[in-house]
């Protein structure tokens, strides 16, 4: 699969970005725990130059514990701030503002010599479609001052929302980059909800994704379907044994495996398969 996915909006939200990174004192970068490389835009860094960043490892609850220790080892490794976040058990919110303080120290430290100790600091928040910006905004601020749902590009325009703890955060529409140069970041971006579905072949896709997932996790996979030691391991014939397992048939007995692709990506996208991380940082 070659997929890439660069609609006119978010070209303009890209300058947008770059006109609005003058405004802020920081940038907040969530990723997804799951693939945090294919997730990580390699225009932010242009566009951020030498801006303050802290990276944020989001959805932890969805990956792989072990993968995600190392991805933030990784991270830090090279000289970056990390946390690590999910926002429905609000794991992780509480380290979001003593992680910024202690970014941006040198700042407030000035701000403080200035007389000017309760001027807030300003923040980007950046990411891709569908990493959970929004959520994560309204989780940290305790408000619901911005618009979430679990789908790409709901997020359209700027939004500002005010902290209580000198925090003033700028919400940005989820962007992409024009190529994806290795086709696995666009398969890997696809599996994970940040590619509208709409303009994909689910069926193919969901053969991809069968058989990563039973390349890295077979146990978990094959208990969730119940399959057992396949002669063929290839992805059709994999989506074709869950089909036939979970009862999706259709007239003359053949398995409906659009339906069984549909549900493959639903059920890995919302955790039922488990925690499962597609890349680890020795591939990176």
């Amino acid at each position: 699969m070659n997929i890439q996915w660069f609609p006119g909006h978010m070209k303009k939200t890209q300058r947008q970005m770059e006109e609005d990174l003058r405004l802020v004192d920081a940038v907040c970068e969530l990723l997804d725990a799951r693939i945090p490389i294919s997730s990580r835009n390699p225009d932010l860094a242009v566009l951020c130059g030498q801006k303050p960043r802290l990276v944020i490892l989001n959805r932890i609850d969805l990956a792989d514990p072990a993968a995600t220790k190392l991805w933030a080892e990784h991270f830090r490794s090279q000289g970056a701030a990390v946390i690590q976040t999910d926002c429905k058990s609000r794991k992780g919110i509480s380290d979001f503002v003593p992680a910024v303080r202690t970014l941006l120290a040198d700042k407030l430290q000035r701000y403080a010599e200035k007389g000017q100790s309760g001027r807030p600091l300003k923040l980007m928040v950046a990411g891709i479609p569908n990493v959970g910006k929004s959520t994560f905004i309204n989780q940290v601020s305790g408000r619901k001052g911005a618009k979430a749902e679990n789908r790409p590009g709901v997020t359209r325009g700027k939004q500002w929302v005010t902290m209580d703890q000198g925090l003033l955060l700028l919400d940005t529409p989820g962007i992409l980059w024009p190529k994806f140069e290795d086709p696995s970041v666009g398969a890997h971006l696809a599996y994970t909800g940040a590619v509208r579905d709409e303009i994909l072949d689910l069926e193919t896709l969901a053969c991809g994704l069968m058989e990563l997932l039973y390349e890295r996790y077979p146990a978990a996979l094959c208990e969730r379907y119940k399959i057992s030691e396949p002669e063929d391991s290839s992805g059709y014939a994999l989506l074709e044994l869950a089909g036939r397992k979970r009862g999706f048939l259709v007239s003359g007995g053949e398995v409906d495996t659009e339906r069984m692709a549909r549900v493959l990506l639903e059920e890995y996208r919302n955790g039922k398969l488990g925690r499962m991380s597609l890349e680890w940082p020795e591939e990176a």
